[in-house]
Formats: C-alpha cells, structure tokens, sequence
C-alpha cells in the first residue's frame, strides 16, 4: 500500500488510435458518457467510433454446439449440478435467460480441468446479492465465455470469477458486474481478453494468488470501468485496497489494448513485488485518481498509451488540503529496474505516451523510511526479489554491502522519453499543484536504527540512481519538483545543472499551441 498518494511522440500511436476508435472515447464526453461519439486527436484529426465492449458485447452460440452439455435456467442450480455429474473436459451451454445457483452463500460452481462454459445470446449467471462466489476450486485450463455473471457478494479482497486463482484460465467476451469485492481473482497463465469488467463493489480483477507467484498474466481488450463502487479508500483510510486492476506479485504481465476509465480510484494498481510488465496502447481516463501506480516493483515497459483526464478529484482533494506531495497520474513508488531480476527489459522504460490534461504528471518516488524489516513497510512482512529473509535486514548487517543496498526497494534506471505531455488548466479547472513532474524522497528519519536517515535516499533518488527524463514534448505550464516537495523549478533549472534533466525536451507554455 502506498505511504505517500501519492510518454507518445507527435502523433498518437496507431494501435492507441484504433483503441480510442473502438471505444468511442472523447474528452469532452461526461463521465460514464452512455452514448460513442466521434474522437477528437491533438491533431485535429478525427476518428469515427465503433461500438463499446460493454455496450455491445460479442454475442456467444445461439445453439448449443455439437457434444455440449445444455444447462436450462428454468432449473435453479442446474449448472452446480451438471458440472458435477460431467466429466472434466466437458463443454457446458447456457441457455438465454437468468441462471441460479441455490440459495446459498457458499453454492458455488466448481468446474473440473478443460471445462468451458459458453453464454447463448442473454445468459446470465446471478448471484442474487445471496452467493458469494460464481467459479471457484483448483482446477485449471477452464474456459468461460459470452457469459454475463452478476450480483454476487464475495468479501473484500476476494473475487466471483476464478475465486482461488486457478491456473490457465481464459475469461472472454463475458460481463462481469456489479459483483462485491473482485469480479475476477487470477491465476499463472491467465488469458482475460474482450471482457466488460464493470461496476464491481472493489476491483474489476484482483490479480493476486495466494500460493506464490503469479506468472504470464495477459489482459487485453478489455472495457473497465466503474470499479470500486464501495468506495473502500473511504472505508479503510489508505489500504490502498481499490483499483481497476490491482496486481500483487505478478511475474510476467501484458497489458495491452484495455479502455479503463472512470474507476473510482487509481485504474492500473501493481503494487509490491511485481515484474516483467508491458503496459502498451491502453486508453486509460477519467478514473478519480492515478492512472498508473507501479508500487515497490522492477522492470517495465509503458508504451504508446493515451492517459487523459485522470487523478482530478484524488489530485484537488489533495491540493484543496494543503498538501505539498506532486499527486501524479503516473506514479512509480520505489519501483525500478533491476537487472538482476529476469525480465524482458531491466529498466523501467516509459514513451511514447500521451498524457493530457491529467492532474500532473509523473512522479518518481521513494520513501527513505520504507524498506524491509521497517515498521514503516506497509507491506507487511514482504521483502525486496533480492533478499530471502526479511529478517537480514537489521543492524549492524543492513548498514554494510550488499543489504544496504538490496534491502530497499529503489526506484531507479527509470527512462522517461518521445512522450507528448499537454496541460490545460481551463479544462482540468485548476490554478496550482497540477502541472508537476517530480523525482523526490522525503527525510529519512525511522526507525532509529535506519542506514538511510537524512538525505541519503533524496540524493540517491535524484542523482544517483540513473533516472532520466529527455527527447519529451511539454505543452502548458509544467513545473518540476526535484529532491524533495519543497524545490519546484522552472523548466531551464529542471534542464540546468545539477538536476540536467530532459536533454532534448521542448516545452510551449501555451496549452492552446499544441493541445
């Protein structure tokens, strides 16, 4: 969980193009807008809107097919049953209309290896606000498609669909929504693809597995939006505990091609000890807070993505406060790259993106108090990939190479460049504490027996650990926050020495220049 709440070359990429087309997503639009319109571009240029995942979604088999097992919604519990009494590798039709599992917290479907379940046009699968969970148990490779699964109650932090993070799983073309907690747990080797992951009471998706490490985790395609109707932050002040997507020791991830917006909260959460991400040619907007927080993680690649219109009320909630702290809407929390640590990049690698008329931009952060065995880790007991005993970390060892080191995590070789980065404060409707960049760590100060008191990790963060802004596009009246929230620059200073930042950059303080 956070401590502290807290690039795109001259054209938008055509893969994040073909998405905003797809989506029909437009910046003047109102929030949760119901109805696709045409897409405006920075360039003028405009793109004709295609229909929605969510308001369209694929139609499945109006037959069922050849060898499937027909499962009748007239029948309450009728799938509980069938799957039970089939064997694994069965294929199970739904017929249109509104299935029941019995009135139970605890009914459950529990499919056997290689089962798939495929929605006619209309199938619903509804929990009736009384079943906790839709698919649950250990068995892998299960297929879930055109199916609608709806109004279940699962806990905080658990999820209706893939409930115990089974292996292989492929969830497509379905609608899951207005489900409590998550609409859908993850497993290794997960495919979610085409799906509408909609109004879900914490997470559209908590990709988290209790067992180890969650790895090859692909989510593309997809529409989600409207996540964290329960308002958890709210609930449980800082539990960092909402998302879109939250990503919890995934090792492998591709996030490719998603529209999600409007999430209450931050829409693309990984947080503590994650690896190995491409986050590519996603549109991600409107969503209350951050578009993109990597928390106490390696190794990643975030390209080619439109990010619009996000952080605006985490982002003035904070200012209107009187906090000082740059609130970004790409917000990278001791994460870094790591060569040590496989991954298809060893560095955490940000461009060509375009970000518009967020709530300030990027932050690189790193918490001097916050590292393994520190009551200030709000991870628990977790540890950074390099140490194996959280334990190690204690005096007189953690003052000495190689813990002073690798007992924290580091938010370093972080490359941020060819980004467009606009900023209208007339349209994001603000006079101050939204047009920051910043690299910054706070005064180390606890525990007592801390290696890192003072400014260590401030000097670090900034000029030591190879973090690099050059070759961006500014447009609107940007400053940049270095070393610590009290030192907001112009831009000659933020490209001066010492800080000798964003070589090759240009910045037009006119938002109407280019935006």
């Amino acid at each position: 969980m956070v401590i502290k709440r807290r690039p795109w070359a001259l054209a938008v990429a055509p893969l994040a193009l073909a998405l905003l087309a797809a989506t029909g997503c437009d910046s003047s639009t109102p929030k949760a807008s119901a109805n696709p319109t045409a897409v405006p571009t920075t360039s003028g240029a405009r793109s004709e809107s295609l229909a929605r995942v969510c308001a369209n979604p694929a139609a499945g088999p109006a037959k069922a097919p050849a060898g499937a097992v027909t499962v009748d919604p007239a029948k309450v519990g009728d799938l509980v049953t069938k799957t039970k009494n089939n064997p694994p590798n069965t294929t199970f039709w739904l017929r249109p209309g509104k299935h029941r599992l019995d009135p139970d917290r605890f009914a459950q479907v529990v499919p056997k290896k290689g089962d798939r379940y495929l929605g006619a046009p209309g199938a619903v699968l509804d929990g009736g606000k009384k079943n906790q969970y839709a698919f649950s148990g250990s068995a892998e490779d299960v297929t879930i498609r055109y199916l609608t699964v709806q109004r279940f109650a699962a806990p905080s932090d658990e999820g209706v669909v893939n409930h115990d993070s089974a292996d292989g799983w492929v969830i497509e073309h379905s609608t899951i929504q207005d489900n409590d907690g998550a609409g859908l747990m993850a497993g290794a080797r997960q495919r979610v693809r085409a799906n509408c992951l909609r109004n879900n009471g914490q997470y559209g998706m908590n990709a988290y597995k209790g067992n180890g490490r969650l790895t090859g985790l692909v989510v593309e395609g997809n529409e989600i939006v409207g996540n964290n109707t329960g308002d958890w932050e709210r609930r449980k002040q800082g539990c960092g505990c909402t998302g879109g997507i939250k990503f919890w020791a995934v090792d492998g991830a591709d996030i490719r091609g998603n529209w999600v917006h409007d999430n209450r909260g931050t829409g693309l959460w990984a947080d503590t000890n994650n690896n190995d991400f491409l986050i590519e040619n996603n549109v991600i907007e409107a969503n209350d807070g951050a578009a993109l927080i990597y928390e106490i993680s390696y190794n990643a690649i975030i390209r080619n993505n439109t990010i619009r219109r996000n952080n605006w009320v985490e982002g003035r909630k904070a200012a209107e406060a009187g906090d000082s702290f740059p609130f970004a809407t790409v917000y990278l929390s001791e994460s870094g790259g790591e060569p040590r640590i496989k991954a298809r990049t060893d560095k955490i690698e940000i461009y060509r993106n375009l970000l518009e008329n967020n709530w300030s931009g990027i932050t690189l952060w790193e918490n001097a108090d916050r590292f393994c065995n520190s009551p200030a880790n709000t991870s628990s007991g977790d540890c950074t990939l390099l140490v194996k005993k959280t334990s190690s970390c204690a005096e007189p060892a953690i003052a000495r190479a190689p813990l002073y080191a690798d007992c924290r995590w580091k938010t370093q070789r972080v490359d941020i460049h060819d980004n467009r980065f606009v900023l209208d404060t007339s349209v994001v409707k603000c006079t101050t504490k939204c047009d920051r960049m910043a690299v910054l760590s706070n005064y180390g100060t606890y525990p007592d027996w801390s290696p890192y008191k003072g400014e260590k990790v401030a000097d670090a963060i900034t000029q030591q650990q190879h973090n690099r802004w050059h070759d961006n596009v500014y447009v609107g009246p940007w400053k940049f926050v270095v070393h610590d929230p009290s030192r907001t620059l112009e831009f000659p200073s933020w490209q001066g020495m010492p800080n000798r930042q964003d070589t090759g950059s240009t910045l037009d303080s006119d938002p109407k220049a280019g935006g």
